[in-house]
């Protein structure tokens, strides 16, 4: 054997040793199973304070999107990744029981919530709801009335409802400031986008820019309530959750933020 194959071979023989005699690489660390939940527009504040709650009792991450309950629902029909729904109405609930997506032994109706006309908080705007009250007339010759959609979103459909029943819709009806969810329209009016709103009250208590007006009578437009779900396919640990959402601490916060519980 020559001198170079020598070294090669006494080389060879020692990473092998090394090799064999090392430690083996340190498993990457545990992660905390996660639970992501879609969750209607209005709910922002009062979930981000009950799922940070939730994760300092349990260390288990709440993670939320937030958007219209139309969209959220659509989006879950189609397969994306969610452990639990919360809507902002039965409806678009009941659409994604019927695509098979929810686990309807879960679904409970969990909050409700009631309908208010806003303005800016500098606005003198005052006006009584009642039955064809001068909303039009409250608007000013060019103002636009902030509302979700109502041709999908929950708040905007309650709104227009409402205002059918009060005979007041045909006058606004061509004056509307459309908004993809309620939070949107809420702030078009703490912009001064727009005179005068209507969104949930718990979103106008949550919001310094705007004030409340009136409240709508619940007799104008179907109850609002918010059913949560989980979703077929859940992490095991999202029942931990749905299960502490109907817990006194829960639901201390909810009414905290304006919303009705249950039970």
């Amino acid at each position: 054997m020559n001198r170079r194959t020598l070294i090669s071979a006494l080389g060879a023989f020692v990473l092998a040793t090394t090799s064999a005699t090392a430690a083996p690489a340190a498993p990457p660390p545990a992660t905390r199973a996660s639970i992501t939940v879609f969750a209607a527009a209005s709910l922002t504040d009062a979930l981000q304070a009950v799922g940070k709650a939730y994760t300092a009792r349990t260390g288990v991450p709440v993670r939320f999107s937030f958007a219209s309950s139309s969209l959220l629902a659509r989006q879950i029909e189609s397969g994306a990744k969610a452990d639990m729904f919360v809507s902002a109405d039965l409806a678009w609930m009941d659409h994604a029981q019927k695509a098979g997506r929810i686990d309807a032994g879960s679904r409970r109706t969990l909050l409700r919530g009631r309908l208010a006309l806003i303005a800016p908080a500098d606005s003198r705007v005052t006006v009584r709801i009642a039955p064809r009250f001068p909303l039009a007339q409250a608007l000013g010759a060019n103002g636009r009335l902030a509302v979700g959609d109502p041709t999908y979103v929950p708040a905007g459909i309650y709104a227009q409802t409402a205002l059918t029943r009060l005979g007041v819709w045909p006058s606004v009806q061509t004056r509307l400031a459309r908004a993809d969810n309620v939070r949107v329209a809420l702030s078009y009016v703490a912009r001064h986008e727009a005179p005068l709103g209507i969104v949930y009250e718990t979103d106008a208590r949550a919001e310094p820019g705007v004030r409340i007006v009136g409240i709508f009578p619940e007799a104008s437009h179907p109850p609002i309530d918010y059913p949560a779900a989980l979703v077929r396919g859940a992490a095991p640990a999202a029942r931990g959750f749905a299960a502490y959402l109907q817990s006194p601490a829960a639901k201390a916060t909810f009414r905290r933020y304006g919303f009705r519980t249950f039970g």
